[in-house]
């Protein structure tokens, strides 16, 4: 029977579901339906009908899902329009290290975005008198409480009793300790307190997806993409929803990694209204500490650079000349971007400018025909119209459409169509290229050697541009368009577990690993997998340096060399095997097993 693997990525316009054969990695089917911000169930009834759809349109039966993850821009999203609830904080401690926690947890209120505010109350409290403590929060207006206190990375006993009190009460609530194992008390109640902000949203979220998905008789646990590229349980998420933070791009990244030979190099997601930029070295995406809106915290997440330029960037000019494009969208607009008009309907095109929002500066640009309908001239148009959009690139158009609705502007500022829209392409990269040079800067990435990979829709309009403006080699990735479902669906369970040990000892090091894989099986790791799984990268590790590749080979990489007659299907299995009986001689089959990335 085939075994198919879903994956579902929640955009803020559209949600986008694929399937994945599990032997193969090969895709099996993709549908795409309107993103449910304004439904009932909110975003889940867009998962649901997306699950549905691709059922249904691709045969799948219930019984053949493996596994089921949704990446979702929910987090993200409630922190940038500051719908997040206020949190209270009650600290413990006695003596000198009460005294210090009464300083180091009062954040304050944190500034997300300009003008959205996460407020925060904050009282300090013995842990045998909670019961008024929680009554001084509530009648703040708190509806969710963090629990923190010093040293709790040691010895959480005292938040936890902090935690059920709030419980008790009705709050939801969260410890500094499940959200870092790091020293730094202000920064760790920081981050908990972006978490909490969060919880009861996505808690809700979370259960009506879980249960819509059980609904659909599919018994695979729903799985949720972390900001750091793998997946957890729905459980997890109700407890650390912050872990979500960041995931869409994490998942496109995933993806193009899954399906790309690529070692060093640029990946740019590009949508309709933004751009998502992330470093690719030796192989890996790299990663640092998050900041919300500017204020550092302990989550580890895809280092990921954010432009407000994208596929669907309305054009903007003044004073006889094109001065901008973008932050706004067509989406945004709410209008069709000319280029994919048909050539008919851009008739005696006439130039407009408009304000996309109230506030907005009335200099974006679009075309009112003589039948009455209005479109925008985007950078999809500027790029088709210079035939930068590969053939079966999923941002192609119709380059006749696109030349009809530039001409109107190309006669406002005084020049050709065709420099008209080289115009709009080079202010555009302009804003990528800085971006792109400061994270081949920071990683140290050999400009001979990166690529610039694009993925997302919109990647087709801007990335071959781009590569050309900056003197390097850009390509699309396979799949582009459905690129970060295509990173959910393949996603594996992750956990990360930080320790501050000075000068460890091998018990710590043993423990600390100990620790991170019972972590990891409660985020839904099956334990019998493990030994398994670290065997097969050693073994796939040592295959990449016998044939001399430059990156992780994965099932398809083989399926190619063995079709290509570089690699017989004996001599696969006999590397294979040799690698696993090689790294087991060297452990003496012991269960504690190495760690992969230090396995040759």
């Amino acid at each position: 029977m085939r075994a198919v693997r879903i994956g579902i990525d929640v955009g803020g316009t559209f949600t986008d579901a694929v399937a994945i054969d599990e032997e193969t990695y090969e895709l099996i089917g993709q549908v795409k339906v309107p993103t449910t911000q304004d439904a009932p169930e909110g975003v889940a009834a867009g998962i649901v009908q997306s699950l549905h759809k691709l059922m249904e349109q691709y045969d799948i039966a219930p019984d053949q899902v493996r596994f089921i993850a949704h990446g979702t821009t929910q987090a993200t999203n409630a922190l940038l329009e500051g719908d997040v609830e206020r949190v209270g904080i009650i600290c413990a401690g006695t003596g000198m290290d009460g005294l210090r926690a009464r300083s180091e947890t009062q954040v304050g209120d944190l500034e997300l975005a300009p003008g959205k505010w996460l407020r925060t109350s904050h009282v300090h409290a013995e842990l045998g008198k909670l019961q008024e403590a929680l009554r001084q929060l509530k009648n703040a207006g708190a509806r969710v409480v963090v629990a923190a206190e010093p040293f709790s990375v040691d010895n959480p006993e005292g938040e936890r009793a902090i935690m059920k009190a709030a419980l008790d009460e009705g709050l939801p609530s969260a410890g500094t300790h499940e959200i870092s194992k790091l020293y730094g008390l202000r920064i760790r109640t920081r981050t908990a307190v972006i978490n909490a902000s969060i919880l009861p949203k996505m808690m809700r979220t979370a259960t009506m997806t879980e249960e819509s998905v059980k609904r659909a008789g599919i018994a695979a646990p729903l799985m949720v993409m972390r900001c750091d590229g793998g997946v957890m349980t729905v459980d997890e998420v109700r407890q650390r929803p912050i872990l979500t933070l960041l995931s869409g791009p994490a998942a496109g990244v995933a993806g193009a990694l899954m399906y790309e030979r690529i070692s060093d190099g640029i990946f740019l997601e590009v949508g309709g209204t933004s751009t998502d930029i992330s470093a690719i070295r030796n192989g890996r995406v790299m990663v640092d500490y998050a900041q919300v809106g500017g204020h550092k915290t302990y989550l580890t997440s895809l280092d990921v650079r954010t432009l407000g330029v994208a596929g669907g960037s309305v054009v903007r000019a003044a004073g006889g000349a094109i001065r901008d494009v973008g932050p706004r969208s067509a989406h945004i607009a709410g209008l069709r971007y000319a280029v994919y008009a048909d050539p008919d309907e851009i008739v005696d095109p006439v130039l407009e400018y408009f304000a996309p929002k109230p506030g907005d500066p009335a200099d974006y640009v679009c075309v009112r025909c003589a039948n009455g309908q209005r479109f925008a001239l985007t950078l999809s148009c500027a790029a088709n119209l210079l035939g930068y959009v590969p053939e079966g690139g999923y941002a192609r158009g119709n380059p006749e459409s696109a030349r009809r609705a530039f001409a109107p502007l190309a006669a406002a500022v005084g020049c050709s169509v065709e420099e008209a829209a080289r115009t709009v392409m080079r202010l555009a990269a302009a804003k990528v290229a800085p971006v792109v040079e400061s994270l081949m800067q920071q990683y140290d990435l050999d400009r001979s050697n990166a690529v610039l990979l694009g993925g997302g829709g919109g990647s087709g309009a801007l990335v071959p541009f781009v590569g050309e403006f900056m003197g390097l080699e850009a390509r699309l990735a396979r799949n582009h368009h459905v690129i970060s479902p295509i990173g959910v669906a393949l996603a594996l369970v992750r956990e990360v577990v930080e320790r501050t040990k000075p000068n460890p000892t091998e018990e710590d090091i043993l423990s600390i690993r100990q620790e991170a894989l019972e972590a990891a099986i409660r985020s839904g790791a099956a334990p019998g997998t493990r030994a398994r799984r670290c065997r097969e990268i050693a073994a796939h590790a040592f295959a990449r340096e016998l044939l001399g590749l430059p990156f992780l080979p994965n099932a398809v990489d083989y399926l190619i060399l063995v079709a290509t007659d570089r690699w017989s299907e004996a001599e696969l299995s006999r590397a294979l095997a040799r690698a696993e009986e090689e790294l087991m001689a060297a452990v003496g089959r012991q269960e504690g097993l190495p760690d992969p990335v230090t396995t040759k």
